[in-house]
């Protein structure tokens, strides 16, 4: 069997489905989506869903919490890696009014997955990559591991609204996710932690 790693780019993910009014399909299983875009003869190795937390914020003082709720529901996946980048706060100002503000930036998601990709190449992890991604960032990890690893396939399956022709040209092969595939791999409503706290879909996910 084909052994496929998924590797997920929270954040790139969340932004197309926003940016496409996909909200009811937030509550996503790394795992069956991986799962759902494999083909028969291949069999899943492993999933490695990167993100950051985010901090609260005066305009949706719950988005956070509807975040917190998702990660802990993803951490009870036995399949799925959770590894977290951070967030940077930079001073941003109005270039028409002169208006100051504080942006958070999200960090280091690129650069973990670049890694990731790379160490499990050497390790021999995978024998196919997935990358849910559309971030040019990463065409240089794709064409190293291309390169020193020539019978290793790297696809990208890009989120809705998102795409990269450069990140496309640099892998085997690339497609978008289709809505179907999105219904198909929800979380259950509720999740039960081993510690017995119920997680449930945020309502304004539904």
């Amino acid at each position: 069997m084909n052994r496929v790693v998924g590797y997920i780019d929270g954040f790139n993910l969340f932004f197309g489905l926003r940016d496409s009014g996909l909200r009811r399909y937030y509550w996503l299983s790394p795992e069956l989506l991986i799962q759902n875009l494999m083909k028969p003869w291949q069999t899943l190795a492993g999933v490695r869903y990167f993100s950051a937390r985010i901090s609260p914020s005066p305009g949706d003082p719950d988005k956070h919490l509807r975040q917190q709720t998702y990660l802990e529901a993803v951490e009870t996946l036995a399949g799925v890696e959770a590894i977290y980048g951070h967030y940077l706060s930079k001073p941003k100002q109005c270039r028409a009014c002169g208006a100051q503000w504080q942006q958070a930036e999200e960090k280091m998601t690129d650069v973990n997955i670049a890694v990731r990709l790379l160490a499990d190449a050497m390790d021999d992890a995978f024998d196919t990559a997935m990358i849910i991604s559309a971030d040019s960032d990463l065409v240089p990890p794709v064409e190293a591991v291309r390169a020193r690893f020539p019978a290793k396939r790297i696809i990208i399956a890009s989120p809705p609204a998102r795409h990269s022709t450069k990140l496309a040209a640099a892998a085997n092969a690339c497609f978008t996710i289709g809505r179907k595939k999105l219904q198909d791999s929800q979380l259950p409503d509720t999740i039960t932690k081993p510690d017995g706290f119920v997680l449930s879909r945020p309502a304004s996910w539904n």
